[in-house]
């Protein structure tokens, strides 16, 4: 089992089952996680909200624009948000020099 904390715009997409792929930075903590594994996501700020979900598949990628290139943003988000907006979110938390370092992970997802 594992746990991420989701900020609550995403938290809904997932649960709402618009967003499918949920991206990350491939560190050490992502690289333990396999297909077949269960993570729990919880809603910030309170973390008392939360739902479990099952890998069924992963992607690796050097960069979040590298795998934009292979999915439509109604699964990474929803279309409500542009693909350039999620980019820019995404590199608030996780900057090119992070994205160079690690690569990136989609990890795809389905509600338990």
């Amino acid at each position: 089992m594992h746990e991420m904390k989701l900020k609550p715009r995403y938290y809904d997409f997932i649960k709402s089952g618009t967003k499918r792929i949920e991206i990350r930075l491939n560190d050490e903590k992502r690289k333990r996680i396999k297909i077949g594994d269960t993570i729990r996501f919880f809603k910030e700020p309170e973390l008392e909200e939360y739902f479990d979900t099952k890998v069924v598949n992963l992607y690796k990628y050097n960069s979040l624009v590298d795998m934009f290139n292979d999915f439509d943003i109604s699964i990474l988000a929803d279309k409500s948000i542009s693909k350039e907006e999620l980019i820019n979110i995404f590199e608030e938390f996780y900057t090119k020099e992070k994205q160079k370092e690690y690569g990136i992970l989609g990890i795809e997802i389905e509600l338990i």
